[in-house]
């Protein structure tokens, strides 16, 4: 509730100091009437109460006029042009309708400002700006020059309904993205698959040897967490696998695992790093050695195995005692015997977007890559991205990807194409790519934005941040003084100090979103 009431205060303020001289004219009409009610006798209560109501009508009117202008049928104009554009609910999945028994529920969505809100025919119209291009680039123009932002930066404003770029500077110029990366990767993910797509781990029973084999889906969110909140659980996996042997008289068995789905190096070039676990299409809870679910720490050097030897274990527990695992690969004449799905692709989009993911942005670039017919690897994750995007009419010049998680120093895009790929994300005829505004990081309350925005922009700024060393990033959406929705890209890159870097973005987007300019 304190932030909530932190968030909106700047606007009170401003609708307060606006309306004073009005309620000020407003009370001095009224206060001889009040002055003379101030002395009633008693006999003559009624008159007393009669002129408070009057007064009291008189001061509600003037407020309710200043709240204006009115329509006709009541409604507050502004309120009717804003609901112009509520055509559909935000976000995918956020009704319960899961069909997975107490699958987690995505990032809350925003309003429903976010839904089909235009009429663009193309992501983006970079022809003649609108008339406030120039009262724009006055109130961005010097926040984007702050020394804070480095060697090298590029931005870009575009108006969500109608595609129209409202300000550019260096809109073409290809820079690291850093974790902005993750946008498109989400974009080519969701346009790939669908939002309803899910990821399976099963097991399966070798025909002639007997061998029971846990096969890999390429779920970055199965979990072997006790609680597993929605997520696809590798207790109940062994739980029902367990159960299918015992029903056929088993009770010891040679276990072992496939990851064949995936294919190339499982670590990222950038190395062993606590940003990322070795990719691979079996894992559990991102490999993370302390129990978080996100940020930073330390991964197991063998997800795979890992992820293996504790199914062993539940297997075990349940009353079935396995061989130590092994890698090996499932035929095409093994058995399922059991399964456990991801909740829908749109909930891991949200999750990646809301907590800058890795492991479920690489996970991502692999299932589209497999969804094209290309080896799911970092190169042919990074040639699907490429490839769907492309496919999207999407202004791809300049971009260049070399993974799905923006880690890689060499992925290159334009501020051009990340509010394309926002706008694209709200078209009417888009529906399936609504997840990738509803699960940007809202400012001071979500996500990788929780703890920024402490002066302003709170609750109104809604985007995925970027950081790398000597890089910081920031791309999403504002709904400007205007009511507008209005998707923003801002690169930078030559940054000496990032916190710095980071203040001087959040400015920009907070200016920004108080800007009525045009």
């Amino acid at each position: 509730m304190v932030r909530i009431v932190n968030a909106v205060r700047p606007r009170l303020a401003r609708a307060t100091s606006a309306a004073k001289p009005r309620v000020a004219r407003l009370a001095r009409t009224v206060r001889p009437l009040s002055a003379a009610l101030s002395r009633p006798r008693s006999h003559r209560t009624w008159r007393y109460t009669a002129g408070a109501a009057t007064a009291g009508l008189a001061l509600t009117a003037g407020v309710v006029t200043l709240a204006g202008p009115w329509d006709a049928n009541g409604q507050r104009t502004a309120e009717r042009h804003r609901a112009a554009v509520l055509e559909r609910a935000g976000g995918t999945d956020h009704d319960g309708s899961s069909t997975v028994p107490g699958a987690p529920r995505p990032a809350p969505s925003a309003g429903p400002v976010l839904a089909g809100v235009g009429r663009a025919t193309s992501p983006v119209d970079t022809g003649k700006a609108a008339p406030g291009e120039t009262s724009l680039s006055n109130v961005l123009g010097p926040l984007l020059s702050a020394p804070s932002l480095g060697t090298a930066h590029a931005a870009a404003v575009v108006d969500v309904a109608t595609g129209r770029r409202l300000y550019g500077a260096g809109p073409d110029k290809a820079l690291t993205p850093a974790s902005t990366t993750k946008i498109a990767t989400a974009v080519a993910a969701l346009s790939a698959l669908g939002p309803d797509h899910r990821l399976t781990t099963r097991t399966a029973l070798e025909p002639d040897t007997g061998e029971l084999v846990l096969v890999g889906g390429g779920d970055p969110t199965l979990t072997a967490h006790q609680h597993a909140d929605g997520w696809a659980s590798l207790r109940t996996l062994a739980t029902r696998t367990a159960q299918a042997l015992q029903k056929r008289g088993i009770h010891r068995i040679t276990f072992s695992y496939d990851t064949t789905l995936y294919t190339g190096p499982a670590l990222h070039r950038i190395g062993v790093n606590d940003n990322l676990a070795p990719v691979t299409a079996l894992i559990a809870d991102e490999g993370r050695t302390n129990g978080s679910t996100s940020g930073p720490v330390i991964r197991v050097t063998d997800p795979a195995k890992d992820a293996a030897t504790k199914f062993a274990g539940f297997l075990k527990a349940a009353g079935i005692t396995t061989t130590p695992p092994g890698p090996s690969k499932a035929t095409s004449r093994a058995e399922t015997l059991a399964t456990v799905s991801s909740p829908p692709l749109s909930a891991l989009v949200e999750r990646m977007l809301t907590n800058s993911d890795n492991d479920i942005a690489e996970a991502l670039a692999r299932q589209t890559a497999l969804a094209t017919g290309r080896p799911a690897g970092f190169d042919g994750g990074a040639r699907a991205i490429a490839a769907q995007l492309t496919k999207l009419g999407l202004p791809m010049s300049g971009a260049s990807f070399h993974d799905g998680s923006g880690l890689d120093r060499d992925d290159r895009l334009t501020a051009n194409l990340l509010t394309a790929l926002l706008v694209k994300a709200g078209a009417p005829d888009q529906p399936g790519l609504r997840p990738i505004l509803t699960g940007l990081p809202v400012a001071h309350f979500t996500g990788t934005l929780a703890a920024r925005y402490t002066d302003g922009g709170a609750g109104v700024v809604r985007a995925k941040t970027g950081t790398l060393t000597g890089v910081n990033t920031l791309a999403g959406t504002v709904v400007d003084a205007d009511g507008r929705l209005l998707a923003f890209a801002f690169l930078a890159s030559g940054t000496t100090d990032p916190l710095a870097a980071q203040s001087a973005l959040d400015r920009t987007a907070t200016a920004l979103a108080g800007c009525g300019c045009g």
